[in-house]
């Protein structure tokens, strides 16, 4: 690929093809190659499908400066506007739902969009908005979207999967070569970020409230790159980040993350990192999910400080259902179901005990419920049956639908799962159920379940066959959610800092997280031939979880921000989210993290910057922020430069010289402080903006252990418009490899607040290697 500076103007970006077409014609003269993209909006290069040699003859040419083998990428509601405080605040500064996030474009690089959906419909406003004069995408027409699917409120759709055709593994009739969306997850972020307010959830024929955006009047723009059968490729990423800055998007969001660490001598040059910073330069705020590699430490997947990186932790919302048995014991489970009939007990019935007289046990899936053929209607009929949930289920080679059709094939009462001893450590979803019934998810209680049942069975002493059925039960029910003070808390599976610099490991001197979003159990609008989730298929909203629907979420409050404030830059949108950020749970308690994958409730402790960055978003604070700490290109640019033997692969991917940068990644203006390693003291800087009225701040901080802190001043007063530079000295006061956090809040006397993270990672008194 050839990399320089961009410019923006039609006839610019013809001459960058036309050079980059002649090159390849000299360079791979009577060659065969296929060239699938040319960039020319945020960067100047292009991808190239080629052999290993032909790629050795372009790295040679003095035009070009960088040559990067392409990799791929993978994918990483109802309630959660109120537990964010939504309609009683940040949409009321907006002047209502109705108005919330107007003028915004928010574009999605995901796996397309179901056009068809009311979440995205521009006709059921009163108040009618005109696209965005400064938005210029278009919507692509095939068989699959036809004409008439954009409209006001989706107003842009394309697709990019040129690099996964030339593979082989594009299948049109389930990757459909459109923005359709034929996975479900591209559906489901967009709704959260900005769906339309007020629609009904209705799954399984039951209502489970109404869904609304964060940014419920934003503009919607799709960019598909990534597809169900095989994720996707960085040089159709990179396409569709390219295209959407040039269509004048406002805001990226991108739920989807490397499958590997970047290789090279820093994480932040990657081709979809550059582009992002190309994007970032052009004024657009960009989001990036975490990814679902937690809870181990340096799992962080999203790696550059110019890129707001989003974990995921729960709401307060949680769909609990329970089974009560004849002996009085309740055993909790999960299941999107309504309960058994009032207070009647009904008898249980095995599945591998209700086969019919011609059918052995030879099966060993029988008593998964897959095939009511195998079943005796006669025995089940008014009954509870039980069914296994074996590992196949979560392969999907059975299913619960599947199992739900049996029993209503044989005419149960209901279905109750017990989870298969061999199924390990899998957390099990919510799944919709349109009949009374559960699925057990704990092996112990499963085997406390099957206990009282195997013990209720009364046999023919001689031929030991089953006389009666002697086990009862009652299932109470999960469709009414409850409500739990405990949240938020940090997902076992949201990935965590601290943010790895290279491919050894070394930790960069950037909090990543920036922050943390609901993205436990979230509803969103789902597509209607979406198979991501086979629980939800054929259903119009899924209730998924993911780092991939918090960072939606943060999306959605950004589009609220640069509608209250059109002239902030990118960082500024990421200042006003992180320094606003909240540090406690409903109860008043430190933020929990959950640390393991089994039982993770049980393996929890209080959350870090590398677990939650600044904290869990608060979408009203971040719209009156006081003061917010700015940056920009030159900045990130300057970073980049003052990494080790950086020079020449910033010129390659900027057109940029670099000149003399002792800047590390501690240097950049932003609303945290991380220090890699503390040899003995440190001088940090950061410079304040204030937005607000005139206003007077008094400094207070806590230190890391083992680390002595100071900032000056304690005390300033900063009008309106103006900045105020702080000196933060840090000094270590022990030889540690064991991180240490602490914070700085800055409190002004007109109520704004502003909490800045301090972490660091080791520290040395003395100038010495740490043994």
């Amino acid at each position: 690929m050839l990399w320089n500076g961009s410019r923006t103007d039609k006839s610019y970006s013809s001459y960058l093809i036309h050079l980059q077409d002649s090159l390849l014609r000299r360079a791979l003269k009577g060659e065969n190659y296929l060239k699938l993209y040319s960039y020319h909006y945020l960067i100047n290069g292009f991808a190239v499908l080629i052999t290993n040699q032909q790629a050795e003859k372009l790295s040679r040419r003095r035009e070009v400066a960088n040559v990067v083998l392409d990799f791929s990428v993978r994918t990483a509601t109802t309630h959660t506007p109120e537990f964010l405080g939504l309609p009683q605040g940040a949409w009321v500064q907006e002047g209502g739902p109705e108005v919330a996030g107007q003028g915004i474009v928010i574009g999605f690089i995901d796996t397309g969009i179901d056009p068809t959906h009311p979440s995205f419909s521009d006709d059921l406003s009163l108040n009618l908005y005109p696209i965005p004069a400064h938005f210029s995408g278009v919507c692509e027409v095939t068989k699959d979207f036809p004409s008439g699917s954009c409209n006001r409120k989706l107003v842009g759709a394309r697709h990019f999967a040129a690099s996964a055709i030339t593979r082989g593994i594009f299948n049109a009739s389930q990757d459909y070569a459109s923005p359709f969306d034929g996975d479900g997850h591209g559906t489901h972020t967009a709704s959260i970020a900005a769906g339309n307010h007020g629609i009904p959830v209705i799954v399984s024929g039951h209502c489970f409230g109404n869904a609304s955006g964060m940014a419920p009047h934003a503009h919607i723009s799709i960019y598909k790159a990534l597809y169900k059968s095989f994720g996707g490729f960085a040089a159709d990423v990179v396409a569709a980040i390219d295209q959407a800055a040039q269509d004048g998007v406002d805001i990226i969001s991108l739920s989807i993350t490397p499958n590997r660490r970047p290789p090279g001598i820093a994480t932040f040059f990657n081709p979809i990192d550059m582009s992002l910073l190309s994007a970032v330069k052009a004024g657009i705020f960009v989001v990036q999910a975490a990814g679902n590699t937690g809870p181990s430490s340096k799992s962080m997947s999203s790696f550059s400080p110019w890129i707001f990186t989003v974990g995921a932790s729960t709401h307060d919302r949680i769909y609990n259902n329970y089974i009560q048995l004849g002996n009085n014991l309740t055993i909790p489970g999960v299941g999107l179901a309504p309960g058994t009939d009032g207070d009647s007990m009904y008898t249980l019935i095995g599945a591998t005990q209700a086969l019919k007289n011609d059918t052995t046990e030879n099966d060993m899936y029988l008593g998964e419920c897959q095939d009511s053929s195998h079943l005796s209607e006669e025995l089940i009929k008014g009954n509870l049956l039980i069914c296994s949930y074996s590992i196949r289920f979560v392969l999907g080679l059975s299913s619960v639908k599947q199992a739900l059709e049996t029993a209503k094939n044989v005419s149960a009462i209901g279905v109750i799962f017990y989870l298969d001893p061999f199924v390990l450590g899998f957390q099990l979803n919510p799944t919709p159920m349109h009949m009374p019934g559960l699925i057990i998810p704990s092996p112990d209680d499963s085997k406390v379940f099957l206990k009282y049942y195997n013990s209720s069975l009364v046999r023919n002493e001689t031929s030991k066959s089953i006389v009666k059925f002697g086990a009862v039960a009652k299932i109470l029910g999960g469709l009414k959610a409850n409500y739990s003070n405990s949240a938020p808390k940090v997902m076992y599976y949201s990935a965590r800092g601290p943010d790895p610099q290279d491919n050894s490991l070394a930790d960069a001197d950037i909090m990543k997280p920036n922050l943390i979003a609901p993205g436990n159990f979230i509803w969103g609008a789902w597509s209607s031939l979406g198979t991501d989730s086979a629980e939800f298929e054929g259903e119009n909203f899924a209730l998924i979880s993911g780092t991939s629907m918090a960072a939606p979420h943060v999306a959605g409050l950004a589009a609220l921000i640069k509608q209250t404030f059109p002239h902030f830059s990118p960082s500024a949108i990421g200042s006003a989210l992180s320094s606003t950020a909240t540090l406690y749970d409903k109860q008043g308690g430190p933020i929990m993290a959950q640390r393991a994958y089994s039982n993770p409730d049980l393996n929890q402790s209080p959350a870090t910057p590398f677990d939650m960055g600044s904290g869990f978003v608060n979408a009203t604070a971040a719209l009156d922020p006081g003061l917010i700490f700015d940056s920009g290109f030159d900045d990130f640019f300057a970073f980049l430069c003052g990494i080790n033997g950086s020079t020449p692969v910033v010129l390659n991917y900027t057109g940029q010289s670099c000149k003399i940068s002792t800047m590390t990644g501690g240097d950049l203006n932003l609303p945290s402080i991380t220090v890699a390693l503390l040899n003995q003291s440190r001088t940090i800087a950061r410079t304040v903006t204030n937005i607000a009225n005139d206003e007077t701040y008094s400094v207070s901080w806590s230190a890391p252990f083992g680390v002595s802190v100071s900032v000056a001043p304690t005390r300033f007063f900063i009008a309106s418009g103006q900045k105020q530079n702080l000196t933060v000295v840090l000094n270590a006061t022990m030889n540690s490899t064991s991180a240490g956090f602490g914070k700085i809040g800055l409190y002004g006397s007109e109520g704004h607040r502003s909490l800045v993270p301090l972490s660091v990672i080791s520290m040395i008194t003395y100038n010495r290697t740490i043994s």
